[in-house]
């Protein structure tokens, strides 16, 4: 008997996302319920951002769609506009598709633009990772929740953000908690070995490390610059002291060019120092590599800026963290974090006890991970058959939050 195949369109605008995605991308294309197609948008089609397709294909995925937005001025104008370009351009795409279902990440605006195009298009849409927390200036929290509100499905990363939904008052039946996908990869082992990183970086493992990524603040973006500065002011005495310091571009987000041009000005600047990589983006399975190196007490590794990577992916690794700023207050988060603020002798101070504090390296090694979970993706692909073999209409959403008004 013939299976009835499933449509299901995936779409990622960001490099972050799709190192989340890949395990339920992977066990989707291996499904034999489910037809996949890829629709890739945003920095990933983007030179200044690494063109990190070249990731996705070299992992052996194909790319069904592409689609190219422009995002190209540092203003508040050119978000909102990326966001119409996206909505325009995936409705069009998901037209010709006709898909049973269509899935999407987190709390980016590429993500958000996506999301509205399926669910406006009554496209049964599933949302992961809703019902976290980010209060740092971001808008990631309020372009999450309103996906959320517009998502039919909801996988979460874990219980606290499930509990948020139910608040928001989505239906409980809608809301699966799996846990952070990532960790399916990590589980695996897949991430780059040492001997690729060793002819990669070209430095001296011997010495401490400093994986460094800084995004702008997008309600703040125009201080980018200023607080860029405070943090590459400490990296260059940690270059003094033969600590090697790998710096990776930021997103694409508003402000996120002016911290590049700061970046390619220290690069400029500091090029006699060997112990300095700069890279647009080491892909996902260097960047993991890298983190994994901390589980070995040969070396010393700390994972620096405000990336939420720090926050959500070094657990698994028990990597110190250095989180600058505000970008990820409120995020749910382990006890390998030390938070600081855009003050060079703060960021400084932090990063030598990540590396040298060896009470907080033994926290570190003890931490327990808030976003755990086994063989995540294949959670999803059964949630999702039984999801689309549901009788009842997943397109009707009925709010939990009830009131009895009472005239007075």
């Amino acid at each position: 008997m013939k299976i009835k195949k499933y449509k299901i369109v995936i779409f990622s605008g960001n490099r972050a996302e799709y190192g989340l995605l890949k395990p339920i991308i992977r066990v989707i294309k291996d499904s034999r319920y489910f037809e996949y197609y890829l629709v890739i948008s945003g920095a990933h089609l983007d030179k200044n951002f690494g063109n990190t397709i070249n990731e996705i294909k070299n992992d052996g995925f194909k790319v069904h769609n592409e689609l190219k937005i422009i995002k190209n001025k540092e203003t508040n104008l050119s978000t909102p506009l990326a966001i119409s370009e996206v909505v325009e351009k995936y409705s069009k795409t998901l037209f010709k598709i006709k898909p049973d279902m269509a899935i999407v990440y987190a709390d980016r605006f590429e993500g958000f633009g996506a999301l509205v195009a399926s669910t406006q298009m009554n496209i049964k849409t599933v949302h992961i990772e809703g019902g976290d927390l980010t209060e740092g200036g971001a808008l990631d929290d309020s372009i999450r929740h309103a996906m959320s509100k517009l998502a039919h499905l909801h996988f979460t990363t874990n219980h606290q953000a499930s509990k948020r939904l139910k608040i928001m008052g989505e239906e409980s039946w809608r809301i699966k908690t799996v846990g952070f996908p990532a960790i399916d990869l990590i589980n695996d082992g897949d991430y780059a070995k040492f001997n690729d990183l060793k002819k990669f970086l070209k430095i001296d493992f011997d010495n401490p490390i400093i994986l460094f990524t800084q995004h702008s603040v997008t309600t703040e973006f125009e201080k980018s610059r200023f607080q860029i500065n405070e943090s590459l002011i400490a990296l260059k005495k940690l270059l003094k002291e033969n600590i090697n310091v790998i710096i990776t571009y930021p997103n694409n987000d508003t402000g996120g060019i002016l911290i590049i041009k700061e970046i390619e000005k220290f690069k400029k600047l500091n090029k006699n120092f060997k112990n300095l990589v700069v890279v647009s983006s080491l892909g996902r399975k260097r960047y993991h590599g890298i983190l994994a190196l901390s589980k070995c007490k040969k070396f010393r590794i700390a994972c620096v800026g405000n990336s939420s990577s720090g926050i959500k992916e070094t657990p698994v690794f028990k990597c110190p963290t250095v989180n600058i700023g505000s970008r990820q207050d409120s995020r749910l988060r382990a006890e390998n974090v030390i938070d600081t603020d855009y003050d060079h002798r703060k960021i400084y101070k932090a990063c030598k006890k990540a590396l040298y504090n060896k009470n907080f390296l033994s926290i570190c090694a003890k931490s327990k991970n808030p976003y755990g979970g086994k063989n995540i993706a294949n959670k999803i692909h059964d949630h999702l058959l039984n999801f689309l073999k549901l009788n009842r209409n997943i397109l009707r959403k009925n709010n939990t939050i009830k009131f009895k008004w009472i005239f007075v």
